[in-house]
């Protein structure tokens, strides 16, 4: 038991100065009496006395145990005392347990040199997470790229919703272009944007990131395997950015976020002491390192993200968990789909078809009013040209007669309508005679084609036309129905018994009529 030093103090000053007996100075301070018998001796110089060891079961074992935890360090405790458990061991498998963590042997400590580069040598490059958006429907995570210069420690941060390959070369962007520059070396840890494969030594680049790192003319470069202490730079920025930026911080949407944190970059956190020139600032040092760092290249990557996407058979196109409209043309085809953080466009090969702004909500329909429009007039025209081509086939001067009325203003779709109507019931010879006989008295209506077609009807002695019988479920789907007025059953309810009786009778046969 460690004894705090005020309470050594006391012990003695009770002892020597109080002459104070041991039990009573234990009992004061609340303390065991022999704790108070160990100070004193301590500090007399006399020799302490060593507790007696007890004989333990674990004592026979002890050999082959630590032998086998040389050989094995992390060999876990309940296979170890399965091993002993068949080599005689009574014991119980707690108390063991609690035994082999005493013995366990203990990693050497490792001592690290201090990492020192030089300015617009190094930069340190890492993703954090920052909890999570609500966004319509939408839960998104909140993360945060954070890129540190190891001079100058000169911080870059950008907060996005995913750590996708885009967002993740588009962190690389904006931070060349906010220093006007980037250093000559780029270190990752294990990062699936990074490296995609690694056994030892060999490593495979994720040829995304090599082809970048070609355009800007830098090195990409993993840490060490459980080496974290290599980009120590960057984990202690994201710490930092954590405390002294995110912490209690309220803003509007992403764009405002990512607003405060350029300001943040520039003001509060330029401002600090230099790590490693604590008489100057950051931004001091950044001023300096800042003419030692590569040229950005004339031509800046394109960075969008490039997803193939079916189009079924209503004109949209599923992207990041909404759908976008699309001219219906283009239904049943394969487009392509350009998106950058604020607009979406959809491509068919080279020419670009929709254009529409990013929603980051889940299960909106992002529409485009012409694409719609553009659809419900197709579907009407279709329905014209399809009477249009029966008139036609039945009829041919009925085209001579919608271009005359046309030229004359009238409403096609009424006179088309009427036409057919008059087709299903005089017949398409009968029909065509009184559409010439309704162009020879330069009438174009559909009006005048019907009361030609009486006026051959009463020559020709002939019968009425008779309707079409439909069946009767058919009939009655259609029929029109006149809602009853309820304020006749309020004037029922005031009538002796007869007078209703005798009422539903008179409706029952008005209804037989």
């Amino acid at each position: 038991m460690v004894i705090p030093p005020d309470i050594e103090a006391q012990i003695l000053r009770y002892y020597h100065a109080e002459k104070w007996k041991i039990g009573t100075i234990a009992a004061q301070l609340h303390i065991h009496h022999s704790v108070v018998r160990r100070v004193i001796a301590q500090q007399a110089g006399l020799p302490q006395a060593t507790p007696r060891q007890r004989p333990s079961q674990i004592d026979a074992y002890l050999p082959f145990i630590l032998q086998t935890l040389e050989k094995f360090p992390k060999l876990t405790a309940s296979r170890l005392y399965a091993m002993v458990r068949e080599r005689g061991y009574p014991g119980r498998p707690d108390h063991f347990r609690h035994l082999i963590a005493y013995h366990r042997p203990r990693p050497k400590a490792e001592a690290y040199l201090r990492l020192r580069t030089l300015p617009g040598e190094e930069g340190q490059v890492d993703w954090a997470q920052f909890g999570y958006l609500e966004i319509g429907r939408a839960r998104r995570p909140l993360m945060a790229f954070v890129m540190v210069l190891s001079y100058s420690r000169q911080i870059f941060l950008r907060f996005c919703f995913d750590a996708r390959m885009e967002n993740f070369l588009r962190g690389h962007v904006a931070a060349f272009a906010a220093w006007d520059g980037l250093p000559r070396v780029l270190l990752y840890d294990n990062l699936k944007s990074a490296v995609l494969e690694r056994r030892g030594d060999a490593i495979r680049f994720h040829p995304t990131l090599l082809g970048f790192a070609g355009h800007y003319r830098f090195e990409p470069r993993p840490v060490a395997i459980a080496r974290g202490n290599e980009k120590g730079r960057v984990e202690r920025a994201i710490q930092y950015v954590r405390h002294a930026f995110f912490a209690a911080r309220t803003f509007i949407d992403i764009d405002d976020l990512n607003a405060q944190a350029e300001a943040w970059c520039r003001g509060a956190a330029a401002d600090r002491r230099c790590p490693a020139e604590p008489e100057r600032t950051v931004g001091d040092v950044f001023a300096a390192e800042k003419t030692r760092l590569l040229a950005l290249p004339d031509n800046p990557v394109p960075l969008l993200e490039r997803v193939v996407v079916s189009v079924g058979k209503t004109p949209y196109v599923r992207f990041d968990l909404n759908d976008y409209t699309v001219p219906h043309a283009y239904v049943r085809r394969i487009l392509t789909v350009l998106a950058d953080p604020h607009e979406v466009r959809i491509a068919d090969g080279a020419q670009v078809i929709a254009c529409h702004r990013r929603s980051y909500d889940r299960g909106t329909q992002i529409e485009d009013p012409a694409h719609v429009q553009a659809l419900v007039d197709a579907k009407h025209a279709a329905h014209q040209h399809s009477a249009n081509d029966r008139l036609a086939h039945a009829a041919p001067a009925s085209q001579t007669l919608l271009n005359r009325a046309a030229e004359n203003g009238a409403n096609l779709g009424a006179i088309t309508t009427a036409l057919i109507n008059l087709l299903d019931r005089y017949g398409a010879a009968a029909l065509q005679d009184a559409i010439l006989d309704a162009m020879l008295r330069d009438v174009p209506h559909h009006s005048a084609v019907r009361l030609a077609l009486e006026r051959q009807r009463l020559q020709q002695g002939g019968e009425p036309p008779v309707a079409i019988i439909l069946p009767p479920h058919v009939r009655d789907r259609d029929a029109p129905v006149r809602p009853h007025a309820l304020e006749t059953y309020d004037q029922l309810k005031d009538k002796p018994d007869e007078v209703i009786a005798h009422t539903g009778n008179i409706s029952a046969s008005d209804d037989n009529v």
